[in-house]
């Protein structure tokens, strides 16, 4: 549970390194760039933990990146409704749904 705790952090620093800019119009490109690797900095601070930390526990990097991926979807989902004010429409929710699969299968044994 570790590793999902550091995922989930590092996933909403890294989520909005990303897109925090997208509402900035106004801002110049090269002061959003050096901002976000600011932001990404500690997204790295906790995403290397938390993959060395699930791989020395038993968890495969296929496992690892699966898993990532999801927190991701879960993270940007959330910062695209409450942030971007985006909608969330069927087809994203079928999407998802589809990638919850892929978990379920990485992790069958």
């Amino acid at each position: 549970m570790k590793t999902i705790g550091l995922l989930v952090c590092s996933n909403v620093f890294m989520t909005v390194a990303w897109y925090w800019h997208l509402k900035e119009k106004g801002l110049p490109l090269w002061k959003a760039i050096i901002i976000s690797w600011c932001i990404a900095f500690f997204e790295y601070c906790l995403t290397v933990p938390a993959n060395r930390i699930g791989y020395t526990t038993g968890w495969s990097g296929f496992q690892l990146k699966i898993v990532q991926e999801v927190i991701t979807l879960v993270i940007f989902c959330i910062f695209a409704v409450v942030y971007l004010k985006e909608p969330v429409r069927w087809n994203y929710a079928v999407s998802f749904t589809l990638i919850l699969g892929a978990v379920y299968f990485a992790f069958k044994k």
